[in-house]
């Protein structure tokens, strides 16, 4: 899940760089799901395993669901502070855990609700809601639709998890992450339509990189998977909200305020009490 963290973190400043770059997000959708594709096909053929896996409707669930949050992720990132996207995304392990609380029948241990009160209490502290603090507490004011984009994101990767979670008992960890690209590439292309950009000198490279930083986040995710519950595991994905604040700050300028780093902090001490009780069991 650290890899997974880290791969995601670098995902978002590629994007960020080639957005400014002009190149559109869902052409950076249709770049990355490209890269995606043909890394996952050559490790499937690799292993001489059926490209198409065995449970292909749920297979296709999670494409989907997977492509949704990938375009509503990418939107609140090119559209909000780096750090701020990534943090409000970041409630996806509170959809994940009650998603697998009534699809998978998973308990919630007593570290993954410790993680994620501490975790959705950073929330709070980071975007710092008017109905919450009032006009006491200033507080950067975000594009509403830009939120709504990075909460439809969360939920899109609760959904996935939760449904990668159930095909790693059946699938191999390449035929479900190929099943994503094999969505999000001819969809995102459609929906692009006459907007393509033709990307000059080192965009191409960045595209490039956005794919591989994604694949490098997904393998990381669906290993993990396999070895813990949903909600679980995705809690301690939060280090990436930790990645996310230092790249914003070598790359963007983007320096958090204090509410940041006191939201930070609490996501920290989530994910830490996540791992001990984790490290304990064993």
């Amino acid at each position: 899940m650290t890899m997974s963290a880290m791969g995601f973190a670098l995902m978002g400043v590629f994007v960020k760089v080639a957005y400014a770059h002009g190149i559109p997000v869902l052409e950076i959708v249709a770049a990355r799901a490209l890269v995606s594709v043909l890394i996952s096909y050559m490790d499937i053929r690799r292993k001489g395993i059926p490209i198409l896996g065995n449970r292909k409707g749920l297979l296709l669930s999670r494409g989907m669901a997977g492509a949704l949050a990938l375009f509503c992720v990418y939107t609140a990132l090119v559209n909000m502070p780096f750090a701020e996207a990534t943090v409000l995304q970041y409630l996806h392990p509170v959809f994940t855990a009650l998603l697998a609380l009534v699809f998978l029948g998973e308990r919630l241990q007593w570290s993954t609700i410790v993680c994620i009160l501490c975790s959705f209490i950073g929330l709070l502290l980071i975007a710092r809601p008017e109905f919450v603090f009032g006009g006491g507490v200033s507080h950067i004011s975000y594009p509403l639709w830009a939120v709504g984009f990075a909460l439809l994101g969360a939920l899109g990767s609760a959904v996935a998890y939760v449904l990668v979670r159930k095909l790693n008992a059946t699938e191999d960890t390449s035929v479900i992450i190929l099943y994503f690209p094999m969505v999000a590439l001819p969809l995102s292309l459609i929906l692009l339509g006459d907007d393509f950009v033709i990307p000059q000198g080192w965009t191409w490279l960045v595209l490039l990189l956005v794919g591989i930083a994604t694949q490098i986040g997904q393998i990381g995710l669906t290993k993990a998977m396999q070895t813990e519950s949903a909600g679980k595991a995705t809690s301690f994905s939060y280090l990436q909200v930790v990645f996310a604040m230092v790249l914003g700050v070598w790359f963007f300028d983007e320096i958090p305020t204090i509410w940041t780093y006191a939201g930070a902090a609490l996501i920290l001490f989530g994910a830490f009490i996540s791992a001990t009780a984790k490290h304990q069991a064993h």
